[in-house]
């Protein structure tokens, strides 16, 4: 019975570090330190939420740059789906190659002044199938298809890629990209500058 009672106390004493007291500290601090990445890192146009720059959503009008492929969910860019948002469909499996191919046909539909090789980023997914982020080549290959949807000059729409094309972390971790809904936003705002 003793050595039942130390175990109970022992379980009960780390419940209550574990469980409480340290989410409770590192909420606190996060809070405290980076209290917009703590809450999401939410983008807020006007006072409404638009999304987070974290998370990839679906964009597919013509005037927006669009992100990459998504599997997760259903209908893609669902985060709370069951199952994660990988397809975990190898290179040689029919189903993934006909979605790359007919992700290509779409993009050179809906980008027709674009003739170069398509980005890999905007025909995959990632793993998580919420990549908030494209590639500037990516963004670049949609920089005509922008322009004449907004009546802006590509030279305008190239200008926005670049001010938001953020480098490698530190300076070698990972590749340069664009995140697609703050470039989104940064194009609604210069539209309602003009």
């Amino acid at each position: 019975m003793k050595q039942l009672m130390i175990a109970v106390r022992a379980t009960l004493v780390l419940a209550l570090v574990t469980g409480v007291a340290y989410p409770l500290l590192v909420t606190g601090l996060s809070q405290l330190i980076f209290p917009h990445q703590a809450n999401g890192s939410l983008a807020p146009v006007h006072g409404k939420i638009v999304g987070s720059e974290l998370i990839g959503q679906r964009f597919t009008k013509p005037q927006y740059f669009h992100g990459r492929p998504s599997a997760a969910g259903n209908d893609g860019y669902d985060a709370i789906a069951p199952g994660g948002g990988a397809s975990n469909y190898g290179p040689t499996n029919q189903k993934l190659v006909d979605r790359v191919q007919a992700d290509m046909k779409t993009f050179r539909a809906e980008n027709p002044t674009f003739t170069g090789p398509v980005p890999a980023d905007l025909l995959t997914t990632s793993g998580s199938g919420l990549d908030p982020d494209i590639s500037p080549a990516s963004a670049e290959a949609q920089a005509g298809r922008v322009a004449s949807a907004r009546g802006m000059t590509v030279e305008a729409v190239r200008q926005l890629i670049a001010a938001h094309t953020q480098g490698r972390q530190f300076g070698i971790l990972g590749e340069p990209r664009v995140n697609v809904l703050e470039l989104n936003l940064a194009l609604d705002q210069a539209a309602g500058a003009k």
